[in-house]
């Protein structure tokens, strides 16, 4: 709709994650750089995370790209909600084996001779788990005793777990602390600072096509409302930007101003977030429970002291010899 208003050959905004629109930052190579070795050097387990949003899909792309060799065959799960058979069955289809009516031993049976056959031929095989951080302990080891095929000095199947923080944490856990000491490689992907930001808007849009209007399209006044509203998470940029390019323009305007920008960060509530409740707010809450917990011990003391006052009644009542229960 806008492209051929600003002079752009495609939508330079696009939220999918394209290895062609990939901005090499200096977190992002090292964390592809990490993978890459993790695979061809045969090191085992390599772990990446990082917040949602921050790119972590486009750099697994990006090594498959590189890894979309003769000698290299991958299964990628994308979809970690699954149970240790289902993921079995899963990792072996996707290899493009026969996993028809076979049971979970017959399955790892058929895993191990598919990996084993290829390292004989000097082949690779690598398995990538995406969103990682999902999938449940009793899976992630299955997937560690995966790796129990290996030589003396290397091992057989590479396997990448991908995922948001929530990952490290998991992989803290006492039930996986085997897997964490398996762990070869690890990096850590972070939202972008403001210079990187106005790298990676510049870079959108010289491969979409711009060229001297590219600083001008999206001013460096601009550029920091961008940065402000997105917390320097590429997904979030994309989006406020594809859309601020919609808003100007719907205005006919040459470049986008910084009103558009808030205009557009109100409009999907980027500032919106909630957190936790606050410290104080906790301490608020313990003071109410124990006022009312001291208040209903007060009343207790005070009906008890009524039962006493009344006497033979309360005596009477112990006793079954009443034939009524007091009034309280």
């Amino acid at each position: 709709m806008y492209k051929a208003f600003y002079n752009l050959k495609r939508n330079p905004f696009e939220i999918t994650p394209d290895p062609f629109f990939l901005f090499p930052t200096r977190r992002h190579n090292e964390a592809l750089a990490a993978l890459y070795y993790g695979v061809r050097r045969h090191k085992g387990f390599v772990v990446m995370t990082g917040e949602v949003g921050t790119g972590k899909t486009l750099l697994v792309r990006c090594l498959l790209q590189l890894l979309n060799q003769s000698d290299v065959a991958y299964a990628y799960v994308f979809n970690s909600r699954l149970s240790p058979v289902e993921f079995l069955q899963y990792v072996a289809g996707d290899f493009g084996l026969n996993v028809t009516g076979k049971n979970k031993s017959e399955l790892l049976l058929v895993l191990s001779n598919y990996v084993i056959s290829r390292h004989q031929k000097k082949l690779t095989t690598v398995l990538v788990v995406d969103e990682a951080h999902h999938v449940a302990t009793e899976v992630l080891e299955e997937i560690r005793l995966l790796t129990n095929l290996e030589t003396t000095s290397e091992k057989l199947l590479q396997i990448l777990l991908v995922g948001q923080p929530e990952l490290d944490e998991k992989l803290d856990s006492i039930e996986l602390r085997q897997l964490k000491q398996r762990i070869a490689l690890r990096s850590q992907l972070l939202p972008l600072n403001l210079d990187e930001t106005t790298g990676y808007i510049q870079r959108r849009l010289q491969l979409a096509g711009a060229t001297s209007n590219a600083n001008l399209l999206f001013p460096p006044e601009t550029v920091v409302r961008v940065h402000r509203h997105s917390r320097g998470i590429p997904r979030l940029i994309n989006t406020v930007c594809e859309n601020a390019l919609i808003t100007a323009y719907a205005r006919q305007a040459r470049s986008v101003t910084p009103d558009i920008i808030e205009d557009i960060a109100a409009d999907f509530r980027l500032g919106v977030i909630h957190q936790p409740k606050s410290e104080a707010a906790s301490s608020s809450e313990e003071g109410d429970a124990r006022r009312a917990a001291k208040t209903l011990l007060l009343l207790h003391d005070y009906l008890q002291k009524l039962q006493s006052s009344q006497g033979e009644p309360r005596a009477a009542a112990a006793t079954g010899a009443s034939k009524h229960e007091p009034y309280i």
